[in-house]
């Protein structure tokens, strides 16, 4: 926070996400996100328009444009809105189940009829956009960095060694099954989940994902 008494600039004209509003502002926030997330369902992202927000949102398309800039602007701070929950990792006694876990998470997101479209047409826009990529690079990173109490536990246990990185852990858990649901647009099931959680297991037992100097 600035120590000078310099006028501040006005919390609309703030980068999305800077700062967590409450009250009002986040129920418009909220439903901003709620409108983004409908029109990329609906639409796709090359269809998404301020104007379609603006409908389905409530929200002027002048306060959307000078708060959010445009349609990548909503979409980033939709993305970071939705890292603003409480997902916790799995905590089920062992590193496998915990990975077991987590894998099966991934599938359920994205193959469930209720659940998929939303996180996958983020996924599909990030394609799309310099700035969607970033903001879903950001989401990953700090989903990612919510596993290290499993890792933690798992040393503490004395199932892998210290020093092994969580974050390399969670993305060799969903490595395979992005690629699968992603780029080659395989079914993806539990027994997939399994697998890859298995697999992360063997590696994280062998050290391969220890960081060293």
């Amino acid at each position: 926070m600035p120590s000078d008494s310099s006028p501040q600039p006005d919390a609309s004209a703030r980068t999305p996400g800077t700062v967590r509003p409450g009250g009002r502002t986040a129920r418009t926030r909220a439903a901003v996100r709620d409108a983004v997330l409908s029109g990329l369902v609906e639409n796709g992202y090359p269809g998404l328009t301020v104007e379609y927000v603006a409908e389905h949102s409530g929200v002027h398309k002048t306060t959307l444009y000078r708060r959010w800039g445009g349609v990548e602007g909503l979409l980033a701070d939709a993305l970071e809105l939705a890292g603003e929950d409480s997902w916790p990792p799995p905590d089920t006694g062992t590193l496998g189940g915990d990975l077991r876990a987590l894998a099966q998470e991934i599938v359920d997101s994205f193959t469930g009829p209720a659940a998929a479209a939303g996180p996958a047409t983020f996924i599909a826009a990030a394609f799309q956009s310099a700035r969607a990529a970033d903001a879903l690079r950001h989401f990953y990173t700090e989903r990612f960095a919510r596993c290290a109490p499993v890792i933690t536990r798992a040393v503490d246990r004395g199932e892998v060694p210290s020093g092994t990185d969580p974050g390399a852990v969670a993305r060799a858990v969903s490595a395979p099954l992005f690629l699968r649901l992603f780029i080659t647009r395989e079914p993806v099931g539990s027994a997939d989940a399994d697998q890859a959680a298995e697999a992360a297991l063997a590696a994280a037992r062998a050290g391969v994902y220890v960081r060293h100097p």
